[in-house]
């Protein structure tokens, strides 16, 4: 359902958010579902299945870190879109990043279980970086929602104290910072410690999911 709001700053016109969380709520949706397409079925000889699926133990471990770290993003989503009431088109292209960039995480998630599957010292590393990389990227998205909600607050629910957007401009920095540790260290350490750090930053987002407090 599509209303103008005449509380509108900046000339932008508003409209209810329904439409936009039902088509961020789908990407999500297929983002997951892309996630299994990671986990290739078996090419083995007769009789060296079993065998085959414990060496394949890198996806599946990939797959849940990837499924969580997806399904948190959503939860995070969902929890700010329960404080708006409209949204205008400048915070649709905000939204749109954050949607793009949770979209890549297929890629990396699967180039992730490939390098720990071949045991490559030099493929874990560069495996690591990419996918530090990309959830760096996801975390960069998230920098300009808290700024511009708390300068637009015709856009939010009127319960929403002044404060609540202000309390979470730390959180994107946080992600940007620890995945850029995670990198380095996972280059010039070791990829199992970055892996830590992924799962890490699951726990943080999850954590946080509802916002910071005061």
């Amino acid at each position: 359902m599509h209303t103008d709001n005449p509380e509108a700053a900046g000339g932008f016109r508003t409209a209810e958010t329904v439409r936009v969380e039902a088509f961020s709520d789908g990407v999500f949706a297929i983002v997951i579902t892309l996630l299994v397409i990671e986990i290739h079925r078996p090419d083995t000889a007769p009789g060296g299945l079993a065998a085959a699926l414990v060496h394949a133990w890198p996806s599946y471990a990939a797959y849940v870190l990837a499924f969580l770290y997806v399904g948190v993003i959503w939860i995070n989503h969902h929890a700010l879109f329960q404080r708006l009431r409209y949204i205008d088109a400048p915070f649709l292209w905000i939204n749109l990043g954050i949607l793009g960039t949770s979209a890549l995480v297929p890629f990396p998630t699967g180039v992730l279980a490939g390098a720990f599957e071949t045991g490559s010292p030099a493929d874990q590393r560069a495996a690591v970086v990419a996918y530090a990389m990309v959830a760096g990227l996801m975390s960069a998205a998230w920098l300009p929602v808290f700024p511009y909600l708390q300068h637009h607050r015709h856009l939010a629910h009127p319960h929403v104290p002044a404060a609540e957007f202000r309390r979470q401009y730390s959180r994107p920095i946080v992600g940007i910072v620890s995945y850029a540790v995670a990198a380095l260290l996972g280059w010039y350490v070791s990829p199992p410690l970055a892996c830590v750090i992924f799962l890490g930053m699951v726990i943080y987002h999850a954590w946080t999911s509802q916002g910071n407090r005061s």
